[in-house]
């Protein structure tokens, strides 16, 4: 396992938890990879760690450089549909602050 390489402190994680939902038709891989793309130009984006246990549950750290940069992902509409998505279809006890 690798990890996201983060500058010098201070920075800022967003850490979220979800318990996935397994149906592999379901839009979740293809939506994953669009997000995973798009974040990497995200600006005041630094890396990201996400594992996932056999029952489906992960833990995921985003890091970001400063809060302004975490509000303006969270406005974006890709992402937001994307969560949208994951609270009626792909997790369940879905928690994102």
């Amino acid at each position: 396992m690798s990890f996201a390489r983060t500058l010098d402190p201070p920075y800022y994680a967003v850490i979220f938890t979800t318990m996935r939902v397994n149906n592999s038709n379901d839009g979740y891989a293809e939506m994953s990879e669009r997000l995973e793309k798009m974040v990497c130009y995200q600006p005041g984006y630094i890396g990201m760690e996400s594992v996932r246990d056999k029952d489906g549950f992960e833990f995921t750290v985003c890091y970001w450089i400063d809060e302004v940069s975490i509000t303006n992902w969270k406005k974006n509409l890709v992402h937001q549909e994307a969560q949208k998505k994951g609270i009626a279809d792909w997790y369940k006890n879905y928690f994102y602050v």
